[in-house]
């Protein structure tokens, strides 16, 4: 495996919720500092594309512009 720089990582755990007459569901939360950093909303579309067995991406539909904080 190639050697990766040093990024930050943030663990979670899959939730798997049962409800009654429905199927098994999984959820996965984005931490909030992630979500920040990306500037993802809420509703917006994803998918998810499989690499490899140890290796998911998250893919946005259509990434929302980011704003500047300050003119340059």
């Amino acid at each position: 495996m190639p050697k990766r720089d040093k990024t930050a990582s943030y663990p979670l755990k899959i939730q798997a919720i049962r409800s009654k007459g429905q199927n098994l569901r999984f959820y996965v939360y984005l931490p909030m500092p992630l979500a920040a950093a990306l500037g993802v909303r809420g509703g917006e579309d994803v998918s998810w594309e499989l690499l490899t067995r140890k290796e998911l991406h998250l893919v946005r539909k259509l990434p929302a512009m980011l704003k500047a904080k300050r003119r340059a």
